[in-house]
C-alpha cells in the first residue's frame, strides 16, 4: 500500500467517524466569521461592522480584568452576562490595531460566561459587548498596562 493510498483511507475513516457523531462536514470546517469586524482599525469601525454602532450601556455586563497588567502580551479578561437570553459575547480593546478581540456565540441554554487572554497594546478601556433578545448592550473597564504588548 503506497502512502498516498493510506492518507487517503485514513482521512475517509475520520470523515466516517465524524459523519456517524451526528457532524456534517461543514460543520467540521469552522463558522462563518465577521471578516469586517475583526479587520476594523477602530473601536467605531467594528461596533459598526457587527450591527451595534449605538449599543446600550448595561449594569448587567461584568468584567473581571486586572486594573493593571504587568505585561501586555498575556492580559486575562473574564466577561459574565446577566442578561436574560444571551445571545453572543463580543470583546473588544479600544486601542489595539484591531479592536476587536474575540466573539463567542452563546447558545440556548448555556451560561453567559467566557473567559481568554488577550495581547494589548497599550493602556485601554475594554468593552464587553453583549448581544442579548436580538439587542446589544456594552460594558466598559480600564486596564493599564505596564510593559508593552502587541505594539511595542
Amino acid at each position: 500500500m503506497n502512502r498516498s493510498r493510506r492518507s487517503a483511507v485514513r482521512a475517509g475513516g475520520v470523515l466516517a467517524l465524524l459523519m456517524a457523531a451526528g457532524i456534517r462536514p461543514s460543520l467540521a470546517q469552522g463558522q462563518q466569521w465577521n471578516q469586517a469586524a475583526f479587520a476594523g482599525k477602530t473601536l467605531k469601525d467594528a461596533l459598526a461592522a457587527l450591527g451595534a454602532p449605538a449599543a446600550a450601556a448595561s449594569g448587567s455586563i461584568l468584567i473581571k480584568a486586572p486594573e493593571i497588567a504587568e505585561n501586555g502580551a498575556v492580559v486575562p479578561v473574564a466577561i459574565e452576562s446577566k442578561l436574560p437570553n444571551t445571545q453572543s459575547i463580543t470583546l473588544l480593546v479600544e486601542k489595539n490595531p484591531q479592536p476587536l478581540a474575540a466573539s463567542f456565540d452563546i447558545p440556548a441554554g448555556t451560561e453567559p460566561s467566557v473567559s481568554t487572554r488577550v495581547k494589548m497594546a497599550e493602556s485601554s478601556d475594554v468593552y464587553a459587548l453583549v448581544k442579548a433578545d436580538g439587542k446589544f448592550f456594552v460594558a466598559r473597564k480600564e486596564v493599564k498596562i505596564t510593559i508593552g504588548g502587541c505594539g511595542g
